[in-house]
């Protein structure tokens, strides 16, 4: 099984017991509807606001391919979701307050239904940079999907937890931990969703240490998926997403 329960909190450690089913608080924010903003802030490191809520994913600390980024805001987030320890994908400065998911389970928090896939962090079943945690959760009528640092293939358990999203965020530099362009290009054919946003890839950040390609791998290994730079803020609805097919949105 793929699922825990923990919530904590990163300046009281508070551990609370949570409901694995996604109860009627889940269906209710389904179904609203409004804006969507996402906002890149560097690396995996998004804020997503719409629904009255802001949740921000995958803080981390400016070193190696991230130097170059200014550390992100935590203040004013709802929810923060870290798909590990590791600094570039799950740092929180000591002393901050604020509310945080770092483990696979099915959680409800701050009126947000939010669930955790759990997926190897490298190509050796976890071995090397262990778990990875997936997430995926609906906001403002979106179904947004962020595979964090996943570097293992999409298997049929993970199909069925995560089912189709509307916008799914997934790495796509390679490295040690997390897919290239090649295994990122099988990975969206196998979810099939309606907009894709790579993330974790070489940038003007990254110091000489950073292992990872640019994005233009893996534009080319999706060749003849259309392509937006949209700068640093995409703002879309549910009711404006594709009917068919799929788009890349590349965000700066």
């Amino acid at each position: 099984m793929k699922r825990r329960q923990l919530l904590q909190n990163a300046s009281a450690a508070f551990v609370s017991t949570l409901g694995l089913g996604i109860a009627s608080h889940w269906q209710a924010y389904q179904a609203q509807t409004g804006t969507l903003s996402i906002t890149a802030l560097g690396h995996m490191c998004f804020q997503f606001s719409g629904g009255g809520k802001t949740i921000l994913t995958n803080p981390f600390r400016p070193l190696g391919c991230t130097e170059g980024y200014t550390a992100p805001n935590l203040a004013g987030s709802d929810l923060v979701l870290i798909s590990s320890r590791l600094f570039d994908e799950g740092f929180i400065p000591e002393g901050t307050t604020v509310n945080y998911l770092d483990e696979p389970g099915a959680y409800e928090i701050n009126g947000l239904s939010v669930q955790g896939v759990g997926m190897p962090h490298d190509r050796e079943g976890g071995r090397r940079f262990g778990t990875n945690t997936a997430w995926l959760w609906t906001q403002a009528g979106v179904k947004v999907v962020h595979l964090g640092g996943a570097a293992a293939p999409i298997d049929l358990e993970d199909k069925i937890l995560i089912g189709r999203p509307d916008v799914l965020l997934l790495p796509v530099g390679g490295g040690s931990k997390a897919y290239n362009a090649t295994e990122a290009a099988a990975a969206v054919q196998s979810l099939q969703p309606k907009l894709v946003i790579p993330t974790q890839y070489r940038t003007s950040a990254a110091n000489d240490s950073c292992e990872l390609q640019g994005v233009d791998e893996f534009l080319g290994a999706m060749a003849g998926t259309p392509v937006d730079r949209v700068g640093s803020t995409l703002t879309l609805q549910s009711g404006s997403l594709p009917a068919s097919g799929m788009r890349i949105k590349v965000l700066s």
